[in-house]
């Protein structure tokens, strides 16, 4: 019984971390947001960092290639683009779109490695594709045709596209590594590929000063909630129920956004919300079965 407690306290941080992403949006830029959320993560699990030090350095040599991709698509790519994108599109949209990661893994596992899907699962594909698109056009199929999009929702595609393609790569992952050494590898490139993309756009001490002293819970919450405790629950859950059971729970983020984006940033669930979810969540459950 704890476990699913883990596992929905768990997906429930990580469904905050798409409201703060939103609720900030106009106080802190997307690059400081990813910046300063994996530094901040980076600084706790740097005692795992030095404790393991011989053999995350002996698995970089090894595998840079495979590390340095995953921490691109996993760690810098997602979070960034994703902020990005919550700056143009509600996180009720984010967290409905974002459910559909996967079919997208799906789709992706058979380009890429030729994983054979079923029928069912075809149909399930064309199902979820089509609740997306629904949920992007805002149930207006006619605005396609216009090309009136939200781009907000294109990146939040984007963002999900991205993750897909680190989770079917997951398969990569050195197996001399355990979870929370290969985390703290990830978060480690992951803030040296995000530092000179952030002193880009931003060299002022007093502006890094001024974030740090007035958001830091923000950053506290991103950082310890839904980076650390969020990945060792998920974990957790693979471990002692199995991969296939620990990955439906993320299918209710949408549900926790919702209610969380209704209470803290006062959106408003649309008629359009429910259908797009619903032909997603009737792909993903056909997708599931065996």
């Amino acid at each position: 019984m704890k476990i699913y407690i883990y596992l929905v306290l768990g997906v429930l941080f990580w469904s905050g971390n798409f409201i703060l992403g939103r609720f900030i949006k106009d106080d802190i830029s997307p690059i400081e947001l990813a910046f300063y959320r994996w530094l901040f993560v980076l600084i706790l699990l740097s005692p795992v960092i030095v404790s393991s030090f011989n053999k995350i350095k002996n698995a970089i040599k090894l595998h840079f290639i495979p590390l340095f991709v995953l921490s691109i698509l996993g760690i810098a790519g997602f979070n960034l683009i994703l902020y990005i994108a919550l700056s143009y599109t509600t996180a009720t949209n984010a967290l409905i779109i974002n459910s559909s990661i996967p079919i997208i893994v799906l789709i992706l596992s058979f380009i890429l490695f030729k994983q054979k899907t079923s029928i069912m699962q075809n149909i399930a594909i064309a199902l979820s594709t089509f609740g997306v698109l629904y949920l992007v056009l805002q149930g207006d199929i006619g605005s396609i045709i216009n090309l009136n999009v939200n781009s907000g929702d294109i990146l939040v595609l984007s963002s999900a596209i991205i993750w897909a393609f680190y989770v079917v790569m997951l398969r990569f992952k050195p197996k001399e590594l355990n979870g929370i050494e290969f985390l703290s590898t990830m978060v480690l490139f992951g803030v040296l590929i995000l530092l000179p993309i952030y002193l880009y756009f931003h060299i002022d001490i007093n502006r890094d000063i001024y974030l740090i002293k007035n958001y830091y819970y923000i950053f506290g919450y991103m950082s310890v909630f839904a980076s650390i405790l969020s990945f060792y629950f998920w974990n957790k859950g693979i471990e002692v129920i199995g991969a296939n059971k620990t990955g439906q729970f993320i299918h209710l983020m949408p549900l926790f956004g919702v209610i969380l984006a209704y209470i803290f940033i006062d959106e408003i669930l649309s008629l359009y919300h429910i259908i797009g979810g619903f032909f997603i969540g009737i792909g993903i459950y056909l997708s599931l079965r065996k």
